[in-house]
Protein backbone atom coordinates (compact mmCIF):
# COMPACT_ATOMS: atom_id res chain seq x y z
CA UNK A 1 0.00 0.00 0.00
CA UNK A 2 1.42 3.10 -1.09
CA UNK A 3 1.70 6.23 1.23
CA UNK A 4 0.57 9.36 -0.97
CA UNK A 5 2.68 11.49 1.76
CA UNK A 6 5.33 9.69 0.98
CA UNK A 7 5.31 9.96 -3.14
CA UNK A 8 4.95 14.08 -2.60
CA UNK A 9 8.05 14.14 -0.47
CA UNK A 10 9.57 12.19 -3.04
CA UNK A 11 8.62 14.16 -6.13
CA UNK A 12 8.61 17.62 -4.44
CA UNK A 13 12.15 18.01 -5.50
CA UNK A 14 14.47 16.01 -8.11
CA UNK A 15 11.52 14.97 -10.25
CA UNK A 16 12.94 12.61 -13.24
CA UNK A 17 14.51 14.35 -16.46
CA UNK A 18 13.85 11.22 -18.31
CA UNK A 19 11.40 10.63 -20.95
CA UNK A 20 9.09 8.63 -18.72
CA UNK A 21 9.36 10.55 -15.55
CA UNK A 22 5.58 9.32 -14.17
CA UNK A 23 6.89 5.77 -14.69
CA UNK A 24 9.83 6.27 -12.60
CA UNK A 25 7.76 7.51 -9.57
CA UNK A 26 5.44 4.96 -10.25
CA UNK A 27 7.78 2.13 -10.08
CA UNK A 28 9.27 3.70 -7.05
CA UNK A 29 6.31 3.68 -5.41
CA UNK A 30 4.62 0.41 -6.26
CA UNK A 31 1.97 2.19 -8.50
CA UNK A 32 1.32 2.57 -11.93
CA UNK A 33 2.18 5.61 -14.35
CA UNK A 34 -1.75 5.88 -14.89
CA UNK A 35 -2.18 5.55 -11.45
CA UNK A 36 0.40 8.59 -10.64
CA UNK A 37 -0.86 10.24 -13.61
CA UNK A 38 -4.87 10.36 -12.35
CA UNK A 39 -3.64 10.81 -8.79
CA UNK A 40 -1.75 14.50 -9.69
CA UNK A 41 -4.50 15.32 -12.17
CA UNK A 42 -6.93 15.36 -8.90
CA UNK A 43 -4.54 16.95 -6.52
CA UNK A 44 -3.92 19.52 -9.80
CA UNK A 45 -8.16 20.06 -10.28
CA UNK A 46 -9.01 20.53 -6.54
CA UNK A 47 -5.94 23.13 -6.06
CA UNK A 48 -3.54 21.24 -4.05
CA UNK A 49 -1.02 20.51 -6.57
CA UNK A 50 -0.04 24.07 -8.45
CA UNK A 51 2.35 22.16 -11.15
CA UNK A 52 4.91 20.02 -11.81
CA UNK A 53 8.00 22.21 -13.13
CA UNK A 54 11.15 23.98 -12.53
CA UNK A 55 11.41 26.53 -9.84
CA UNK A 56 14.47 29.27 -10.65
CA UNK A 57 16.92 30.64 -8.31
CA UNK A 58 15.99 34.51 -8.10
CA UNK A 59 17.89 36.81 -10.33
CA UNK A 60 19.18 34.23 -12.57
CA UNK A 61 16.65 34.31 -15.18
CA UNK A 62 15.10 37.51 -14.50
CA UNK A 63 14.57 39.93 -11.93
CA UNK A 64 11.81 39.78 -8.95
CA UNK A 65 11.33 41.73 -5.38
CA UNK A 66 9.09 41.61 -2.71
CA UNK A 67 7.09 44.50 -2.03
CA UNK A 68 4.30 46.03 -0.07
CA UNK A 69 1.14 48.46 0.13
CA UNK A 70 -0.62 49.93 2.63
CA UNK A 71 -4.57 49.49 2.72
CA UNK A 72 -7.06 50.43 4.40
CA UNK A 73 -8.59 47.16 5.51
CA UNK A 74 -11.96 48.15 4.00
CA UNK A 75 -10.46 48.08 0.66
CA UNK A 76 -8.11 44.77 1.33
CA UNK A 77 -10.06 42.84 -1.13
CA UNK A 78 -10.34 45.12 -4.05
CA UNK A 79 -7.18 46.51 -4.20
CA UNK A 80 -5.78 42.54 -4.19
CA UNK A 81 -7.59 42.23 -6.94
CA UNK A 82 -6.10 44.69 -9.10
CA UNK A 83 -2.87 44.08 -7.69
CA UNK A 84 -3.06 40.07 -8.71
CA UNK A 85 -4.52 40.95 -12.77
CA UNK A 86 -1.28 42.16 -13.19
CA UNK A 87 0.59 39.66 -14.76
CA UNK A 88 4.23 40.49 -13.23
CA UNK A 89 2.33 39.11 -10.15
CA UNK A 90 3.38 35.85 -8.85
CA UNK A 91 2.18 35.90 -5.24
CA UNK A 92 0.21 38.13 -3.39
CA UNK A 93 -0.96 38.06 0.55
CA UNK A 94 -2.59 39.90 3.28
CA UNK A 95 -0.75 39.94 6.20
CA UNK A 96 -1.42 41.76 9.42
CA UNK A 97 0.75 42.97 12.28
CA UNK A 98 2.13 46.15 10.59
CA UNK A 99 1.24 49.10 8.45
CA UNK A 100 2.40 47.69 5.29
CA UNK A 101 -0.47 44.43 5.06
CA UNK A 102 -0.71 43.97 1.25
CA UNK A 103 2.67 42.03 0.15
CA UNK A 104 3.42 40.57 -3.29
CA UNK A 105 6.15 39.28 -5.54
CA UNK A 106 6.82 40.59 -8.89
CA UNK A 107 8.58 39.39 -11.54
CA UNK A 108 10.06 40.17 -15.03
CA UNK A 109 12.69 39.54 -17.58
CA UNK A 110 14.62 42.91 -16.61
CA UNK A 111 15.08 45.46 -13.91
CA UNK A 112 13.35 48.13 -16.57
CA UNK A 113 10.00 45.52 -17.32
CA UNK A 114 9.74 45.23 -13.33
CA UNK A 115 9.94 49.08 -12.64
CA UNK A 116 6.80 49.49 -15.63
CA UNK A 117 5.02 46.98 -13.22
CA UNK A 118 5.32 48.29 -10.24
CA UNK A 119 4.69 51.65 -11.78
CA UNK A 120 1.59 50.16 -12.72
CA UNK A 121 0.38 48.95 -9.59
CA UNK A 122 1.67 52.41 -7.87
CA UNK A 123 -1.08 53.87 -10.49
CA UNK A 124 -3.88 52.20 -9.32
CA UNK A 125 -3.18 51.45 -5.91
CA UNK A 126 -2.81 55.18 -5.64
CA UNK A 127 1.49 55.07 -3.66
CA UNK A 128 4.39 53.83 -4.88
CA UNK A 129 4.78 50.37 -3.35
CA UNK A 130 7.58 49.22 -0.88
CA UNK A 131 10.25 47.78 -2.95
CA UNK A 132 12.40 45.31 -1.28
CA UNK A 133 14.95 43.54 -3.82
CA UNK A 134 17.13 40.45 -2.40
CA UNK A 135 20.23 40.93 -1.74
CA UNK A 136 21.52 37.66 -0.03
CA UNK A 137 19.70 34.57 0.45
CA UNK A 138 20.38 31.88 3.28
CA UNK A 139 17.93 29.47 2.66
CA UNK A 140 14.95 29.45 -0.36
CA UNK A 141 13.29 26.17 -0.55
CA UNK A 142 9.39 25.83 -0.03
CA UNK A 143 9.40 22.47 -0.34
CA UNK A 144 6.99 21.03 2.66
CA UNK A 145 7.97 17.70 4.19
CA UNK A 146 4.90 15.77 4.74
CA UNK A 147 6.27 12.49 6.70
CA UNK A 148 8.36 14.22 8.83
CA UNK A 149 10.34 16.87 9.60
CA UNK A 150 13.68 16.77 7.46
CA UNK A 151 17.11 17.93 9.19
CA UNK A 152 18.95 20.94 6.92
CA UNK A 153 22.10 20.70 5.83
CA UNK A 154 24.64 23.03 6.97
CA UNK A 155 25.71 24.29 3.94
CA UNK A 156 28.70 27.03 3.98
CA UNK A 157 26.67 29.54 1.86
CA UNK A 158 24.13 29.32 -0.96
CA UNK A 159 25.14 28.56 -4.24
CA UNK A 160 23.94 31.81 -5.81
CA UNK A 161 24.41 31.67 -10.02
CA UNK A 162 25.15 34.49 -11.88
CA UNK A 163 22.51 36.22 -14.05
CA UNK A 164 22.33 34.19 -17.22
CA UNK A 165 22.47 34.95 -20.44
CA UNK A 166 19.61 33.28 -22.69
CA UNK A 167 19.11 32.82 -26.08
CA UNK A 168 15.90 32.26 -27.74
CA UNK A 169 15.94 28.86 -27.56
CA UNK A 170 15.91 29.10 -23.73
CA UNK A 171 13.55 31.83 -23.65
CA UNK A 172 11.58 29.74 -25.86
CA UNK A 173 11.84 26.56 -22.74
CA UNK A 174 11.61 28.60 -19.76
CA UNK A 175 7.98 30.15 -21.28
CA UNK A 176 7.36 26.52 -22.51
CA UNK A 177 7.79 25.52 -18.45
CA UNK A 178 6.42 28.80 -16.88
CA UNK A 179 2.29 26.60 -16.82
CA UNK A 180 4.34 23.43 -15.58
CA UNK A 181 4.75 19.44 -17.11
CA UNK A 182 1.63 18.23 -19.01
CA UNK A 183 0.06 15.34 -16.90
CA UNK A 184 1.04 13.16 -19.94
CA UNK A 185 3.73 9.54 -19.98
CA UNK A 186 5.89 11.39 -22.19
CA UNK A 187 5.98 15.17 -20.83
CA UNK A 188 9.30 16.36 -21.71
CA UNK A 189 8.18 15.53 -25.56
CA UNK A 190 5.07 17.69 -25.40
CA UNK A 191 7.85 20.19 -24.24
CA UNK A 192 9.93 19.82 -26.89
CA UNK A 193 6.90 19.96 -29.66
CA UNK A 194 5.92 23.42 -27.61
CA UNK A 195 9.17 24.77 -27.65
CA UNK A 196 10.90 23.62 -30.96
CA UNK A 197 13.73 22.02 -29.02
CA UNK A 198 15.19 18.45 -30.25
CA UNK A 199 13.92 16.74 -26.73
CA UNK A 200 17.44 15.75 -26.03
CA UNK A 201 18.70 19.42 -25.91
CA UNK A 202 15.29 20.16 -23.44
CA UNK A 203 16.91 16.98 -21.16
CA UNK A 204 19.84 18.29 -21.42
CA UNK A 205 19.53 21.82 -20.88
CA UNK A 206 16.71 21.26 -17.78
CA UNK A 207 19.66 18.79 -16.14
CA UNK A 208 22.04 21.62 -17.03
CA UNK A 209 20.08 24.06 -15.19
CA UNK A 210 19.63 22.07 -12.39
CA UNK A 211 22.99 21.04 -11.66
CA UNK A 212 24.63 24.49 -11.76
CA UNK A 213 21.40 26.16 -9.27
CA UNK A 214 19.69 28.02 -11.63
CA UNK A 215 17.40 25.63 -11.78
CA UNK A 216 16.59 25.77 -7.25
CA UNK A 217 13.85 22.40 -7.31
CA UNK A 218 12.22 20.91 -10.24
CA UNK A 219 8.69 18.82 -9.06
CA UNK A 220 5.67 19.34 -7.57
CA UNK A 221 4.87 22.24 -6.06
CA UNK A 222 2.31 22.54 -3.17
CA UNK A 223 -0.50 24.96 -2.43
CA UNK A 224 1.11 24.07 1.31
CA UNK A 225 -2.74 25.46 3.13
CA UNK A 226 -3.95 21.92 1.54
CA UNK A 227 -1.97 20.36 3.17
CA UNK A 228 -1.79 21.14 6.42
CA UNK A 229 0.17 24.05 6.94
CA UNK A 230 -2.07 26.40 7.24
CA UNK A 231 -0.25 28.83 9.49
CA UNK A 232 2.42 31.35 8.76
CA UNK A 233 4.47 34.38 9.82
CA UNK A 234 6.49 36.52 8.10
CA UNK A 235 9.82 37.66 10.64
CA UNK A 236 11.62 40.54 10.06
CA UNK A 237 14.53 42.12 12.01
CA UNK A 238 17.24 45.58 12.12
CA UNK A 239 19.98 43.87 12.42
CA UNK A 240 23.40 45.47 11.84
CA UNK A 241 24.89 45.27 8.43
CA UNK A 242 28.05 42.97 9.74
CA UNK A 243 26.25 40.61 11.13
CA UNK A 244 22.87 39.87 9.07
CA UNK A 245 24.74 37.57 6.77
CA UNK A 246 25.85 35.61 10.33
CA UNK A 247 22.90 35.67 11.66
CA UNK A 248 20.80 34.75 8.42
CA UNK A 249 22.79 31.22 7.94
CA UNK A 250 21.74 30.65 12.17
CA UNK A 251 17.78 31.45 11.23
CA UNK A 252 18.10 29.31 8.07
CA UNK A 253 19.31 26.09 9.93
CA UNK A 254 15.97 25.68 11.74
CA UNK A 255 13.78 23.56 10.38
CA UNK A 256 10.61 25.76 10.29
CA UNK A 257 11.78 28.41 8.68
CA UNK A 258 11.26 27.58 5.00
CA UNK A 259 12.43 31.30 3.65
CA UNK A 260 15.67 33.20 4.63
CA UNK A 261 17.21 36.26 2.94
CA UNK A 262 18.99 39.80 3.07
CA UNK A 263 16.58 42.40 1.41
CA UNK A 264 17.47 46.00 1.00
CA UNK A 265 15.82 48.74 3.73
CA UNK A 266 13.85 51.47 2.85
CA UNK A 267 14.31 54.20 5.02
CA UNK A 268 12.80 55.59 6.41
CA UNK A 269 9.55 53.85 5.78
CA UNK A 270 11.21 50.19 6.64
CA UNK A 271 14.17 49.46 8.71
CA UNK A 272 14.25 45.84 8.62
CA UNK A 273 16.80 43.98 6.41
CA UNK A 274 16.72 40.50 7.09
CA UNK A 275 13.71 38.03 6.84
CA UNK A 276 12.41 34.23 7.71
CA UNK A 277 9.31 32.87 6.52
CA UNK A 278 7.74 29.86 8.34
CA UNK A 279 4.93 27.48 7.70
CA UNK A 280 3.51 25.23 10.68
CA UNK A 281 0.58 22.96 10.86
CA UNK A 282 -1.00 25.13 14.04
CA UNK A 283 -0.99 27.82 16.07
CA UNK A 284 1.55 26.43 19.08
CA UNK A 285 4.13 25.50 16.31
CA UNK A 286 3.96 28.64 15.20
CA UNK A 287 4.69 30.24 18.81
CA UNK A 288 7.11 27.40 19.48
CA UNK A 289 8.77 28.29 16.26
CA UNK A 290 9.52 31.94 16.95
CA UNK A 291 10.62 31.50 20.17
CA UNK A 292 13.21 29.52 19.36
CA UNK A 293 14.22 32.54 17.07
CA UNK A 294 15.27 34.25 20.53
CA UNK A 295 16.71 30.94 22.07
CA UNK A 296 18.54 29.78 19.32
CA UNK A 297 19.89 32.80 16.93
CA UNK A 298 20.24 35.73 19.33
CA UNK A 299 17.70 37.88 18.21
CA UNK A 300 16.08 39.05 21.45
CA UNK A 301 17.44 42.39 21.37
CA UNK A 302 16.81 42.96 17.74
CA UNK A 303 14.01 45.38 16.44
CA UNK A 304 11.49 43.52 15.15
CA UNK A 305 7.80 42.98 13.16
CA UNK A 306 5.80 39.60 13.20
CA UNK A 307 3.74 39.68 9.83
CA UNK A 308 1.25 37.01 10.53
CA UNK A 309 -0.72 35.64 7.26
CA UNK A 310 -4.06 35.71 6.62
CA UNK A 311 -5.44 35.91 3.29
CA UNK A 312 -3.82 34.33 -0.17
CA UNK A 313 -5.10 36.27 -2.96
CA UNK A 314 -2.09 34.50 -5.75
CA UNK A 315 0.05 32.35 -5.90
CA UNK A 316 1.95 30.69 -8.75
CA UNK A 317 5.37 30.49 -10.47
CA UNK A 318 6.83 33.95 -11.42
CA UNK A 319 6.58 34.23 -15.43
CA UNK A 320 10.00 35.52 -16.83
CA UNK A 321 9.20 34.70 -20.18
CA UNK A 322 5.26 35.48 -20.27
CA UNK A 323 4.19 36.92 -23.42
CA UNK A 324 7.06 38.48 -24.60
CA UNK A 325 8.09 34.96 -26.11
CA UNK A 326 5.74 33.72 -28.94
CA UNK A 327 5.49 29.86 -28.94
Amino acid sequence: MYDERQLYDHIQRDFPLQPRPFQCVAQAHGLSEQAVLGLLARDLGAGRVSRIGAVFAPNTIGVSTLAALKVEPAWLDRVAARISANAAVSHNYARHGHAYNLWFVAGARHRAALDAALAAIGAEAGQAPLDLPLEREYHIDLGFPLCREVRKPSWPTVRMPPLQRLDDDDWRLVAALEAGLPLTPRPYHALSRQCGMPLDRVLARLSQWHACGVIRRFGAILHHRRFGYSHNAMCVWDVPDGRVDALGKRLARLCAVSLCYCRARRLPHWPYNLFAMVHTRSEDELQAALALFDQQCGLAAAPRAVLLGSQCYKQRGTRYAGAQVSL
